[in-house]
């Protein structure tokens, strides 16, 4: 499965940005998330879909992004709102069969990641 990430800009304090994550293979299995990583800071779970539908979020983003996933296209999507300046990162989407846990180390495929600012 090959991931490529898309979405990302610049946006003010406040504002949306939906965010796409295509595979080039089936998804449907497949337990999907994003991680974040800020400048000078280690990457961070945001938010995993997992192959039976069921969606946990980090608290830091709970009630302001959205995860969906649509099979028949093979993408996932994150729609993030009430932007802060803190949610500035490389946004990256990582997969792995079944599973669908939060630590990094138990995806086996990863998107290069695209960058979202938010100014204030």
């Amino acid at each position: 499965v090959q991931l490529q990430a898309s979405g990302g800009g610049l946006v003010q304090a406040g504002g949306s940005l939906r965010l796409s994550c295509a595979a080039s293979g089936r998804t449907s299995g497949y337990s999907m998330s994003w991680f974040r990583q800020a400048p000078g800071k280690e990457r961070e779970f945001v938010v995993v879909i997992h192959w039976t539908g069921r969606i946990d979020y980090a608290d830091s983003v709970k009630g302001r992004f959205t995860i969906s996933r649509d099979n028949a296209r093979n993408t996932v999507y994150l729609q993030m709102s009430s932007l802060k300046p803190e949610d500035t990162a490389v946004y990256y989407c990582a997969a792995q069969a079944i599973g669908g846990t939060r630590r990094m180390d138990d995806y086996t495929y990863w998107g290069r990641g695209t960058l979202v600012t938010v100014s204030s």
